[in-house]
């Protein structure tokens, strides 16, 4: 989500927008939905409702003749969803009947009189309305076509104001992971649900699959939000502009437009496989300020709040797809007792999801995180400290940088604040930021791990596992002023530490039979490396010491070379010279 805060001065309390001001962004449709009882069977379709168990429904028939309604199924035909349902032992029972939701199409001036009205009926359990939800940060207007201009100035290689992509505790180890096999998320796809994009970013040429269900939103705010999301996650590696955390992966994209949140996320969950990864990157006005739309999205608070979208996720999830969803930016404890009252419209099966006491939606919840003083020239707290316009609470599990993210795309509603100009395909921005800037980046990582993992022969992590690893490894959450570790936003992945906590490597030991001296690495991304060839395989010594290379050099010349090497991985740990 577009980071926003509370009224306040100092580190980590400025809001998002232009001078501090809110985001605003067009085209966000309510959505009126129905949760049908079981007994009567309903089954929509074009020629209207019907009974498969054979019971009257002809009050329900009546009333979306007299208004003009009609029901559509939700997540797809009643009886295809009821065969696809998952049984995934790992993600617990007790999964919503999804095949019980339905979307209302008309009336959309009379929504909230007929949430009441629809609710009376004996074929319905309850109807309730969902505010539309919005992303997090910026978007452009222009043809997602458009090719570079003759004679255009190259972008420059902005990758080294990329910090989240370094060593920990400042970045995820981003670096480090490409170069182990599958380390850049090769054989992982992710799919971003949101609402538009710019997919012809000269950055995002190599390993992007398009959309994959609905129809993007025409809003330049809303298509330069997914752009920078696009651009964390998998931005090209090459000579210029940035690099994806792991840009190795397959991206696409599912748009809510036309369809919703839930629809869009179960159907994007369809065209993925166990170990992909899908990131919701949108929040809706919460129950603090009545679900009131709000430019500082004050009380914004994470999509698995409703019924359908829960439901959505916990199919997702129990399918064994690895759920990522912003928290949401409305500077909110979850753990208040405010979200333990259940809404009048809401169904009688549902309970409070940020509750950890509750059955969990199954997804991963991302907070925004300082990222470490300096960066950009700007000081927003201490290093891994919540930011005050992000969610907090002890359902949340990971923190991404929630500010200064450089990636592709615009500034919100204009051109891009790091490169501009008048090709949309070219801009860039240094700003990209809150819970939708955190998001993407715990993708990566979890993409990174999941490469290493398919690489090595093991399956991939479920989404248990994910939750699991972000929370007992990673470089831990920091106080700030007025804002302690105690509200809860999770850790920073590390990806190196989540390796050693998902696969323990011995150290092994053999002689160099040959080295290499990388003086200029390549990729450029690389720190210069020594490389020695030992038991088979060639072993890294990252950044050696000029007298350890002068060593090896001499030892290999002198024709007779005795290098005893230590490694763990393709990582040297130990080196001893004799002779």
């Amino acid at each position: 989500m577009t980071d926003q805060a509370p009224p306040g001065t100092g580190p980590g309390m400025a809001g998002p927008g232009p001078d501090g001001a809110g985001f605003t962004y067009q085209g966000a449709e309510p959505e009126l939905i129905v949760v049908a009882r079981a007994e009567p069977g309903l089954r929509a379709g074009a020629g209207g409702v019907r009974s498969a168990t054979g019971a009257d429904i002809s009050a329900l028939e009546m009333f979306l003749s007299d208004q003009q309604l009609s029901l559509e199924p939700l997540f797809g035909s009643e009886e295809r969803i009821r065969a696809a349902m998952p049984q995934e032992p790992s993600a617990g029972t007790g999964l919503p009947d999804l095949s019980l939701f339905y979307r209302v199409r008309g009336g959309d001036t009379r929504a909230v009189e007929l949430t009441a009205r629809l609710s009376a009926l004996p074929e319905i359990e309850t109807a309730y309305l969902k505010p539309g939800a919005v992303p997090a940060t910026s978007a452009p207007r222009g043809p997602e076509d458009q090719a570079r201009k003759e004679g255009a100035a190259a972008t420059p290689d902005f990758t080294g104001r990329q910090g989240h992509l370094g060593a920990a505790p400042e970045g995820v180890n981003a670096v480090w992971a490409w170069q182990r096999l599958g380390g850049d998320g090769e054989g992982v796809t992710i799919v971003d649900v949101e609402g538009a994009w710019q997919l012809g970013h000269e950055d995002l040429a190599e390993r992007l699959a398009g959309i994959v269900v609905g129809n993007p939103i025409q809003d330049l705010a809303w298509r330069n939000h997914g752009t920078a999301v696009l651009g964390v996650i998998g931005g090209d590696r090459n000579d210029r502009g940035v690099v994806g955390v792991a840009p190795g992966a397959v991206t696409a994209a599912a748009s809510i437009q036309g369809i919703g949140s839930a629809a869009a996320i179960h159907a994007a969950a369809e065209r993925l496989s166990r170990g992909d990864i899908l990131l919701i990157e949108l929040h809706r006005p919460g129950p603090r300020f009545d679900y009131e739309h709000r430019d500082d999205q004050r009380g914004y608070i994470a999509l698995e709040w409703w019924p359908d979208d829960f439901a959505a996720i916990r199919w997702a999830t129990a399918k064994g797809v690895v759920v990522v969803e912003a928290a949401g930016n409305g500077a909110e404890s979850l753990d208040d007792a405010l979200y333990e009252r259940r809404p009048d419209r809401f169904p009688q099966w549902w309970r409070n999801p940020f509750n950890p006491s509750n059955q969990a939606s199954g997804a991963i919840l991302v907070g925004a995180g300082a990222p470490p003083p300096g960066t950009h020239g700007r000081d927003h707290g201490p290093d891994r400290s919540r930011l005050a316009f992000s969610n907090y609470g002890m359902r949340l599990d990971a923190q991404g940088w929630g500010r200064e993210v450089t990636t592709t795309g615009g500034f919100w509603d204009r051109p891009g604040d790091l490169q501009g100009g008048t090709e949309e395909i070219a801009w860039y921005t240094d700003s990209f930021s809150g819970t939708s800037s955190a998001s993407p980046i715990v993708v990566g990582a979890l993409a990174s791990l999941q490469g290493m993992l398919k690489a090595a022969g093991v399956d991939p992590m479920n989404p248990e596992q994910a939750r699991e690893v972000l929370r007992t490894t990673g470089s831990p959450q920091q106080d700030a002023p007025g804002r302690p570790a105690s509200q809860r936003i999770g850790n920073r992945p590390d990806i190196r530490a989540a390796v050693t906590h998902l696969v323990p490597s011995s150290v092994g030991s053999g002689q160099a039979e040959r080295y290499w001296d990388e003086l200029i690495p390549y990729p450029r991304e690389l720190p210069p490396r020594l490389r020695l060839f030992v038991a088979g395989a060639w072993r890294n010594l990252n950044r050696p010491a000029p007298e350890v290379r002068q060593a090896v050099h001499s030892a290999f010349a002198g024709g007779r070379p005795d290098v005893r090497v230590w490694y763990s991985d393709d990582e040297v740990v130990g080196l001893v010279i004799t002779g």
